[in-house]
């Protein structure tokens, strides 16, 4: 190699971020970077100028990973390896941790020598862990939650279903008459009384759903049935509210799914709209099979759900803005269950319309019903995200599978699958370097 092509290679190496060595296919060093010399501190301690021998680099460098990364300390054992693709992270005696690659350079079938490139990955191990940590955390927190809402859910069941039934005694003209006024604070409390429930059930509902998902009950579903049903349990509602509802349902094909969380899903919709659609507004709610789907629309004329909130009404426990300052009652959950229920039926709920001028739920579901769930596979509900925990998962096993090799083979060997695979060579002439080639 020209000097003037040793500069050009030289030049290349020093712009890598990382700890960079070339080795000749005569187990010479061919180049280094400042970054490699460096990391291992290997100024004045080893020649590393163009080829000089790759052998005593090896302990120096070998010297810094911490136990039970070392692996044999013979040149023997080192020179033993053969040219393969070889990946490990390789904790440091001075708590640094380093990902070593090592990448054979060959022209056809000719063996040009390797590239080792050592990166210190030592904070992004340091984030991995903090995430880690964080994670079980929020697991923990989690379960808290969930374990605080069923308790306090079932706790306030039972008062409420006394009061309840002592308001239908109270109503019942066998205890006697009630004047105006007292049947008005009657239905007020009575009203507010089936409220709390449908916060308590909905409560319930999420604690179940994020432990184990929502337990459906796949079924043939007649749509404009179910849609009829859904407006009339609303009816007395939506009259109070002094509103005008609209029903436009095309016939169709019965549609795969469970009826009563359907169902469930568009009295919430119903519900929400009776609720911020102010006094002589309009609900209408419409529906139609087109191709593969059943599309199904509940549009209101009252205060509409900002553009930047559109996403978020989905999240459990959040609400609008606009819902929040205009001190509509709620607690953010009716939305977040519908898109788990419309989501676990292979569908998909948006929101579109206007602030101001309504707001436009639209469901889109497939006749056939959801796609089968793989064996073994779990779904993910409500507001429940990945497991941030198994996050560093993959690496781990590698680092561990290249701690086992280190033992066995040498100086940041690797004995896993990386070291099978289309750079493999049998045959190929031995090596020392660096990261020290073992026997594979």
């Amino acid at each position: 190699m020209g000097s003037e092509d040793r500069d050009r290679l030289r030049a290349v190496l020093e712009a890598l971020p990382a700890g960079a060595l070339l080795q000749s296919p005569a187990d010479e060093v061919l180049a280094v970077n400042r970054e490699f010399v460096r990391m291992f501190d290997l100024e004045g301690r080893v020649d590393l100028s163009p080829g000089a021998p790759m052998e005593p680099v090896a302990p120096l460098v070998r010297a810094f990973f911490a136990a039970g990364h070392a692996g044999p300390g013979t040149p023997g054992g080192i020179l033993s390896g053969r040219h393969v693709h070889r990946v490990a992270e390789i904790p440091l005696t001075d708590g640094r941790v380093i990902r070593r690659q090592v990448e054979p350079l060959r022209d056809g079938g000719a063996y040009l020598g390797s590239l080792w490139v050592f990166a210190d990955i030592s904070d992004a191990k340091r984030r991995e862990r903090d995430l880690e940590r964080d994670n079980r955390t929020l697991t923990e927190l989690a379960r808290q939650r969930n374990a605080f809402t069923a308790a306090a859910s079932h706790e306030l069941r039972t008062p409420l279903t006394s009061i309840s039934s002592f308001g239908e005694l109270l109503a019942d003209p066998a205890f006697g008459s009630l004047t105006t006024e007292q049947a008005s604070f009657l239905d007020a409390i009575r009203r507010n009384a089936e409220r709390m429930q449908r916060v308590i059930s909905d409560l319930l509902l999420t604690t179940r759903m994020r432990a184990a998902g929502p337990e459906l009950e796949f079924a043939p579903v007649d749509v404009p049935r179910m849609l009829e049903d859904a407006v009339m349990d609303q009816i007395d509602a939506i009259g109070r509210a002094g509103l005008f509802t609209v029903l436009d349902c095309a016939p169709g094909p019965a549609l795969r799914g469970d009826r009563h969380r359907l169902q469930h899903v568009l009295g919430n919709l119903l519900e929400n709209a009776a609720k911020f659609t102010p006094p002589g507004g309009r609900i209408t709610v419409t529906a139609a099979p087109r191709g593969v789907h059943w599309d199904i629309e509940v549009a209101d004329t009252g205060i509409g759900v900002p553009e930047h909130s559109r996403h978020e009404i989905f999240t459990g426990f959040v609400r609008a803005p606009n819902a929040r300052t205009g001190r509509y009652p709620g607690t953010g959950l009716g939305l977040a269950i519908a898109r788990t229920v419309v989501e676990q039926h292979g569908g998909t709920i948006t929101v579109g319309g206007r602030e101001g001028e309504g707001a436009v739920f639209r469901i889109r579901l497939p006749i056939a019903g959801p796609p089968p769930v793989p064996s073994g596979g779990r779904l993910v509900v409500g507001d429940e995200g990945g497991d941030a925990a198994g996050s560093g998962g993959g690496a781990a096993e590698a680092g561990g599978a290249e701690g086992a090799a280190e033992t066995a083979g040498g100086l940041g060997t690797a004995a896993g699958p990386e070291a099978t695979g289309p750079d493999r060579t049998p045959g190929s002439p031995g090596a020392a370097g660096p990261g020290g080639e073992g026997a594979a």
